[in-house]
C-alpha cells in the first residue's frame, strides 16, 4: 500500500466506518479484546485504534495507548473517549507505525486488529511492533490473510490490482507477519465469517 493511498482511503472511510467495514469486523475486536483482557497485563499499544470500536471494551486496569496514521480516524476516537468517558485510555496520537515514537519494550501487549494488511511495509510495522514489546509480552492480531485455494482464493487475487483503491491488500500473505526471529506464534485459528480472519497470537522471546 502507498502511504497516500492509505491516508485518502480512510478520510474517506472515517464517516461511516462504524458501520461499515467497523461492523464486519466486529468478530475479530471482541476476540482480541476479550484475549487481552483476560491476561495480566498494565500497559497496551493498539496500532491502528482507527475510530476507537475498541476502545470502551478494555478493563478499566489496562492502560490503553492508541495510534493511528489517520487524524480523521483519531479524531473520531477522541469523541469516543470524550462521550464515553475512557479514563483508561491514556493517549490517542497521530503516528506512522512503521517509526513507532515509543521507546524499546513499553508495552505488555501490543495490538494489530485489521490494519496490517492496510500499512506500507507490514514487515516494517512488525519489526517496530516487536520493537517496543516487552520480552515475554505479546503480539495480537487480527486480519484477513490470502487463501491458497478456491473461490475466495480466485476472488482475492482478481481484487489484488485495486489494493489502492480499497484502501487494503486482498491477497496479502499471513509469511508476511510470521519473519520476525524474536516473535513465536502461541495461537492460531480461524473467525467468521466463514474463517475469512483469523486471530494470531505471537509472543516476544524472554
Amino acid at each position: 500500500m502507498e502511504l497516500n493511498a492509505v491516508k485518502s482511503s480512510y478520510a474517506r472511510w472515517a464517516p461511516i466506518y462504524d458501520k461499515t467495514f467497523g461492523a464486519i469486523t466486529n468478530v475479530g475486536r471482541h476476540a482480541a479484546v476479550d484475549y487481552i483482557n483476560a491476561h495480566d497485563a498494565t500497559e497496551l499499544l493498539e496500532v491502528g485504534v482507527g475510530t476507537g470500536l475498541s476502545l470502551p471494551n478494555y478493563r478499566p486496569g489496562l492502560k490503553v495507548t492508541g495510534i493511528d496514521f489517520s487524524e480523521e480516524m483519531l479524531a473520531k476516537a477522541r469523541a469516543k473517549v470524550e462521550s464515553l468517558g475512557l479514563g483508561h485510555v491514556q493517549s490517542l496520537r497521530q503516528m506512522d507505525a512503521r517509526d513507532l515514537d515509543f521507546a524499546d519494550a513499553s508495552f505488555d501487549v501490543v495490538a494489530a486488529m485489521h490494519i496490517i494488511s492496510v500499512v506500507p511495509e507490514p514487515e516494517r510495522v512488525m519489526a517496530e511492533m516487536a520493537r517496543v514489546c516487552k520480552p515475554g509480552g505479546l503480539i495480537v492480531i487480527t486480519n484477513h490473510f490470502a487463501r491458497d485455494s478456491g473461490m475466495l482464493a480466485r476472488v482475492e487475487r482478481f481484487a489484488a490490482p485495486f489494493a489502492n483503491l480499497l484502501g487494503w491488500h486482498p491477497d496479502f500473505e499471513i509469511s508476511s507477519v510470521l519473519k520476525q526471529p524474536d516473535l513465536t506464534v502461541i495461537e492460531r485459528k480461524s473467525l467468521p465469517p466463514m474463517g475469512m480472519m483469523t486471530f494470531l497470537v505471537l509472543q516476544k522471546c524472554e
